[in-house]
């Protein structure tokens, strides 16, 4: 199970995403949870999972990501879940930032049987958003569940 999704999430929809996530991830037996360990969505599935005992894959993105992570917190949080996932994957180095977040994004799907997104539905702010990624998803055939709270607006 790949997740993507966005990396401010208002405080008033986490009770309702970490419900969803916790039941998308009884329904399965046998899960792997990819995702890159960004700030937000993805670390938010990252705890939920490792919390029920699913492990969890770090797909790194090609570049000098843990620089690139936001605030001193979200570092602080994305090496903590780095050491407890069951596997890392480092992608080769691309030009750009984007490229890399697009280039990850696309691994994940490309390597998952179903994609979750926390999403507002709003197109990608930038390449490799989770518009983008949810997409892509689609035009490939796999499978996207989408989560997010009926009338919240994300920073």
């Amino acid at each position: 199970m790949g997740v993507t999704g966005h990396r401010s999430l208002p405080a008033s929809v986490l009770p309702h995403l970490r419900s969803r996530m916790r039941e998308l991830l009884r329904e399965g037996a046998d899960l792997t949870v990819l995702t890159s360990l960004a700030a937000g969505a993805d670390q938010l599935f990252a705890k939920v999972a490792l919390d029920c005992g699913v492990p969890v894959t770090a797909v790194i993105p090609g570049m000098d990501y843990a620089a690139h992570l936001g605030s001193a917190t979200d570092k602080a949080a994305y090496q903590r879940l780095l050491r407890c996932c069951t596997t890392r994957v480092d992608l080769p180095v691309e030009a750009t930032h984007e490229e890399a977040y697009d280039a990850a994004g696309r691994w994940i799907v490309d390597h998952c049987d179903r994609l979750v997104a926390v999403w507002d539905g709003l197109p990608a702010r930038g390449r490799g958003g989770t518009g983008d990624i949810v997409a892509y998803a689609r035009r490939t055939g796999v499978p996207v569940t989408v989560i997010w709270r009926t009338g919240a607006r994300r920073d």
